[in-house]
């Protein structure tokens, strides 16, 4: 029924809202779940429809809220609200935005929804179109109704009125059907209607739900198209509710990449961001997060205790307790434990960055193996290459960057460092404990060779009636025993 729908003539997302209850510096629609913000998700469900016009309204924090908005949906109309408090300015000032005339649906929802999907808003306008409603309202029943528009229905079972809160009767208040605050209209019959709004209510407001009654007086029909799933309606006022709208959207994130062939041992340990994306039969174990634009391979083993934040991995490789941002992970290469992937990290298939590891700004081809307690910074590894334990990279000089190469099926030996800019050829070798300051050439060995001096009797002289002073003294006791 849904995919029938015509494109309605404006969505109007009202986003104008202070939000003090959030006791933030961030206005509250710009606060995040599953990698974006409120405001990003109600706009992605909106620009769904693919309405001839996209539409927010904004008031608080005007400059900021309208930047971000634009930043993700460039298109997008802008309209300012006014002094006059109340959706139902809010709505007026939308349509106001719209060039022309407007004719066809209109639909309104809110930027502090993140859960709405765009399935519920299309078929909220297919029952709209369906019934040549004048207004069409998406509800649904709560156990637990308070603080929500109450929607009155007559004998009949017909819409008659949404009563808000504050000016509801307690025969009003104890009706369960509530207004999600979220409509189809009729877009002539709403531009002529908000004429006749007033703020002669408990709150001063121009009230939306005022329309409604307007519509039924002018023999429009006004109806309902009620969902089950309540926190597809749910807003958030506080970081509580922010709190509960994210986890259950990442509950409901995990079980519909497990229904696409995703084992994710622990969902309440996993947290996944609505951009990332999974291949079959990927495995994610507990304390991992995904963010992002992350794209996992087919095969591939995530976590423990990994965060990985726009990395791209391939088929059959496996990360565990890594932090990575900005990288690409080849097919069936590992990355950990305890490895920190900086932006620019590129590991080669079948490759390795092990234990205590850090990159930044590095290409690690095929094969290449970065295994134990290091940094490699600016630089180019060739294939299969076998960097030794404690290897850095010294690229910088307190200036500038510098980059270092290293060839391909090179070997390096233990706390080897190269200081940038060096390039160190095909098959070379480097000794224990080298500091390489020149290229070395292909097939070469470099050592940093300087003749051993010992310093007889100097923890004696240098450190007297300390605990390795004892010991040295002891030790020479026992020596001259022996002899």
């Amino acid at each position: 029924m849904s995919d029938q729908v015509n494109a309605p003539v404006a969505v109007i997302v009202l986003a104008a809202g202070a939000g003090t209850r959030m006791k933030s510096a961030k206005p509250k629609i710009m606060h995040e779940i599953a990698g974006r913000s409120m405001v990003v998700h109600a706009l992605h469900a909106a620009a769904a429809l693919e309405p001839k016009n996209l539409v927010a309204v904004v008031r608080h924090q005007r400059d900021l809220v309208a930047a971000h908005i634009l930043d993700h949906f460039p298109q997008l109309t802008i309209a300012d609200q006014d002094e006059v408090p109340g959706t139902g300015r809010a709505v007026q000032q939308g349509l106001q935005a719209v060039d022309g005339y407007p004719e066809g649906t209109v639909v309104v929802t809110y930027g502090d929804v993140p859960l709405l999907t765009s399935e519920v808003l299309k078929d909220l306008v297919a029952v709209h179109e369906a019934q040549g409603n004048a207004v069409t309202v998406l509800t649904t029943e709560l156990d637990d109704p308070t603080g929500y528009g109450r929607i009155l229905r007559d004998a009949q079972g017909d819409v008659t009125a949404i009563r808000e809160q504050k000016d509801a009767t307690a025969e009003e208040l104890a009706v369960k059907e509530i207004n999600s605050g979220i409509y189809a209209f009729d877009a002539a019959m709403l531009t002529s209607a908000l004429q006749e709004v007033t703020t002669e209510n408990a709150q001063g407001e121009m009230y939306l739900t005022d329309v409604l009654a307007i519509a039924r007086n002018r023999g429009g029909r006004v109806a309902t198209a009620q969902i089950s799933d309540r926190w597809q309606i749910e807003g958030a006022n506080d970081r509580v509710q922010v709190q509960r709208l994210g986890q259950v959207l990442n509950e409901r994130l995990c079980e519909h990449w497990m229904r696409q062939g995703v084992t994710i041992i622990d969902p309440s340990s996993t947290w996944i961001d609505t951009t990332v994306v999974l291949s079959q039969d990927v495995t994610i174990k507990p304390g991992t997060q995904l963010h992002g634009n992350t794209m996992i391979g087919t095969g591939a083993v995530i976590g423990p205790d990994t965060t990985l934040t726009n990395v791209v991995v391939g088929q059959n490789a496996t990360i565990k307790r890594t932090d990575a941002t900005d990288s690409r992970i080849g097919e069936g290469a590992t990355v950990g434990p305890f490895t920190y992937l900086r932006p620019g990290t590129e590991l080669g298939s079948d490759g390795k960055i092990g234990a205590f590891y850090e990159t930044k700004n590095v290409s690690i081809g095929r094969g290449s193996k970065l295994s134990h307690l290091g940094y490699a910074g600016d630089a180019e590894i060739g294939e299969y290459t076998n960097i030794g334990c404690g290897n850095i990279t010294a690229n910088y000089d307190g200036v500038k960057k510098h980059r270092t190469k290293i060839g391909s099926h090179v070997r390096t030996s233990s706390n080897t460092v190269f200081v940038a800019p060096v390039e160190i050829g095909d098959g070379a070798y480097t000794g224990a404990g080298a500091v390489v300051r020149k290229n070395v050439p292909a097939g070469a060995l470099a050592l940093s060779v300087a003749p051993q001096r010992n310093s007889e009797g100097w923890t004696l002289a240098k450190r007297p009636g300390s605990a390795s002073a004892d010991a040295a003294f002891k030790a020479a006791l026992d020596t001259s025993d022996i002899e």
